[in-house]
């Protein structure tokens, strides 16, 4: 693996061909390579969103498994016999464990985004469609062989051998949510490369395949529940139902919309329309907030609201209960800023500008950042991917980021993954899954394009009407 090199390209000034060269557009075909740029005054707001996603998409070509073309989970490695062991070193577990992870962990949900992150690169011209659609081939012949259980893939796949590589003791098999980002992000690519040529028909083939072989139905184990987990040694003793309201959404929508091995909505309705932590309905800062019943936690981390919606347009989105995800996205944004504002804990750096809870990694181990679990620890990707929702305040947040902490985040790969101003700590780390969302939903703000893709499947427009939901793509 390419390892995070901490070496920054800083640029103080803009030249006229380089302001030129970030207005160039799209083009039929491009480069295979993408130089990174330093900290660059003047440029207007466009140019500035058009710098961070080309910046950060470089972690998914560049930074990409050299054998495999997976998205590597991070960008660096970690101490962890299983990953619980780094994540818990937050919450003050001692860390012991001697092996390397991070060298060949490909992430397989991360991928998912990584493929969105690829359609994006190849419309604004940033890399060469060809050369793109060699990668994705890449990609797909590597998983065409690597393990898979029921058509579903592990939450980590050595990006050499294709072999799982174990969350911990019972997590050793399928993880149903990250297979749901990954095909989400194959079904935009096959949208997109619908080329007649031979590369481009080799691509979609292989994409049809992955996406008729996964059999959502399994995870059923034959109740009206979709459990999260199934591994060949251990069944479902992990025992994970995916409960409402989270990051999962994609995962029921794309298990109803399966043609062959889909879920009834029945499953939908009972475990996560009908569960507990669904609905809320309740106000913070003025903002009330219709789903997710975490009531300390004000809505939770801001990750609920994008890994979903970079396929999933939440623009006129109601469920059958006439919840509007538009509404839920801007107001669980909003009130996770205001929260941030308001900074209970009194965190130095937090501002109206400086602002965004959710998960990534903290100054000790990995933390599911929010109001209820505040570390002082503020990942960039949160206020950045919710551009969508929030245009004025997330733009402030950027422009903040980059002009303002500047060289202290900004790095080959984009921002870094978090930072800390009360704890003086800036991470030196890039992860998959908050990387790929700035690209994602930066395009989606900007023109729309994955929402576009996927929103038009026919498949996908079957999923939502089983399960209850209108949208203006569906007539």
């Amino acid at each position: 693996m390419m390892r995070f090199i901490a070496i920054l390209f800083f640029v103080h000034s803009i030249s006229f061909a380089q302001t030129r060269s970030l207005d160039k557009g799209k083009y039929a075909d491009g480069p295979d390579s993408i130089a990174p740029v330093g900290i660059m005054k003047g440029i207007t707001d466009e140019q500035l969103l058009e710098t961070v996603q080309k910046q950060t998409f470089r972690f998914f070509w560049h930074g990409a498994h050299p054998y495999s073309g997976l998205a590597l989970e991070r960008s660096n490695s970690v101490k962890a016999e299983h990953y619980w062991d780094y994540i818990n070193e937050a919450w003050d577990e001692p860390n012991f464990s001697k092996t390397e992870f991070g060298k060949d962990a490909g992430a397989i949900g991360g991928t998912g985004f990584g493929i969105m992150s690829t359609i994006v690169a190849v419309e604004r011209g940033w890399i060469g469609r060809d050369t793109a659609v060699r990668r994705l081939i890449q990609i797909a012949d590597f998983l065409i062989n690597a393990d898979c259980y029921h058509g579903i893939y592990p939450h980590f796949m050595n990006g050499r051998t294709g072999k799982t590589i174990k969350f911990d003791r019972l997590d050793d098999g399928a993880d149903i949510v990250e297979t749901s980002y990954l095909l989400m992000g194959f079904l935009c690519a096959r949208e997109y490369f619908t080329k007649d040529t031979p590369r481009e028909i080799y691509l979609r083939k292989r994409i049809n395949q992955m996406w008729g072989a996964a059999n959502w139905n399994w995870h059923t184990n034959g109740e009206n529940k979709l459990y999260w987990h199934w591994s060949p040694n251990n069944g479902f003793d992990m025992n994970f139902p995916v409960w409402g309201y989270n990051e999962c959404l994609i995962t029921y929508i794309m298990a109803a919309s399966s043609p062959y091995k889909g879920i009834k909505k029945s499953v939908y309705d009972g475990t996560w329309a009908g569960s507990t932590g669904f609905k809320n309905g309740k106000e913070y800062y003025g903002y009330v907030l219709p789903l997710g019943n975490y009531d300390k936690d004000k809505g939770g981390p801001l990750f609920f609201e994008q890994y979903t919606f970079q396929g999933i347009d939440p623009n006129g989105l109601k469920d059958s209960l006439g919840n509007d995800y538009f509404l839920q996205g801007k107001h669980h944004t909003l009130i996770n800023r205001a929260y941030c504002i308001e900074n209970p804990n009194k965190f130095k750096g937090y501002s109206d500008k400086c602002w965004g809870l959710t998960a990534g990694d903290s100054y000790k181990g990995y933390v599911a950042h929010s109001p209820e679990n505040d570390r002082g620890v503020i990942q960039p990707t949160a206020a950045i991917s919710s551009m969508p929702y929030t245009p004025k305040e997330s733009m402030e947040a950027l422009r903040y980021f980059y002009y303002e902490l500047g060289n202290k985040i900004w790095s080959n790969y984009g921002f870094v993954d978090g930072f800390s101003i009360h704890h003086n700590w800036y991470a030196k780390s890039h992860l998959a899954i908050d990387q790929g969302p700035i690209v994602v939903m930066l395009e989606n703000y900007r023109t729309g394009l994955l929402w576009k893709l996927f929103m038009k499947i026919p498949d996908v427009q079957n999923g939502l009407k089983k399960l209850g939901f209108t949208s203006p793509y569906m007539k």
